[in-house]
């Protein structure tokens, strides 16, 4: 019975302890601004200071726009940068995988080496490129530079290398052509690897947070994480009831993601099924 009821009292406790921020931040959002500075928090929420999501959803506050506009923009950009991934990577990693030209090795290795590039490296250049597009200050600038990724392209070509070559012969006999092998039965058999990548890179853009502070100085596109480091002053002068209001809405829609994917990320990560 003891060996059953451990291992639920150690998830129960992880639980407690990954939720208990999160219920922080619920309380406070609740709560006045000035008792929170004074450290004077209490762990119950209060009803009547719920309306407080309804004023920073519609409402600017120190500096930042309405998080309305902030979430639909975050929305906007891990949306973009996570199909524009996923577009740009399966092409990628299916030439690598299926194709044979010359340095398609060189071409691999390249893709690869990209990985180990800090990214604090490929700020100021990319900055400068998309500075001379006249790309700054565009929703374009902020998700182009992101589309890329090496890492997809691996992971894609890991898993087209994995489909049984009976099946790549067989499509062969069939007379499918390479676009019509890669809609009909690359794509469609990597449908859960896919979805997962989806959801971990639009994790990735909604927390992107170095780059849109760098190329975005027009507060109409202003990501929510951003918002919230503009609504963080001076510490007497910071609406903090409203700083944990705009974090909880911050964090709403990746778990909508993320729960309305779940069984597809969870096949994705622990299965094959090709």
């Amino acid at each position: 019975m003891t060996s059953r009821l451990l291992p639920h009292a150690v998830l129960g406790l992880a639980v407690l302890i990954f939720a208990f921020p999160i219920w922080i931040a619920v309380a406070g959002s609740t709560q006045d601004a000035a008792a929170i500075a004074r450290g004077d928090l209490s762990l119950v929420p209060r009803l009547s200071g719920f309306a407080v999501y309804r004023d920073v959803l519609l409402n600017s506050s120190a500096g930042a726009g309405p998080v309305w506009r902030e979430l639909l923009v975050s929305f906007g950009m891990a949306l973009a940068i996570a199909l524009g991934k996923i577009a740009l990577s399966i092409p990628s990693a299916y030439a690598v995988a299926f194709f044979r030209f010359p340095l398609r090795m060189a071409a691999f290795w390249v893709i690869f080496m990209t990985l180990m590039l800090p990214v604090e490296v490929r700020l100021v250049p990319t900055f400068q490129v998309m500075s001379t597009l006249g790309m700054v200050n565009t929703f374009s600038g902020l998700t182009v530079p992101l589309i890329a990724s090496a890492t997809a392209t691996l992971l894609f070509r890991q898993t087209f290398t994995a489909i049984p070559d009976e099946l790549v012969e067989a499509a062969r006999i069939d007379g499918a052509g390479p676009l019509r092998f890669l809609f009909d039965v690359v794509i469609p058999v990597s449908g859960a690897n896919i979805a997962a990548l989806f959801v971990i890179l639009f994790v990735y853009g909604w927390n992107q947070y170095l780059w849109p502070l760098l190329v975005v100085t027009d507060p109409h596109l202003d990501t929510v994480v951003i918002g919230i480091v503009k609504m963080i002053g001076i510490d007497t002068e910071t609406a903090w009831n409203k700083v944990m209001a705009t974090a909880v809405l911050a964090l709403l829609p990746p778990v909508v993601v993320v729960v309305a994917m779940q069984r597809w990320f969870v096949k994705g990560l622990t299965e094959g099924d090709k």
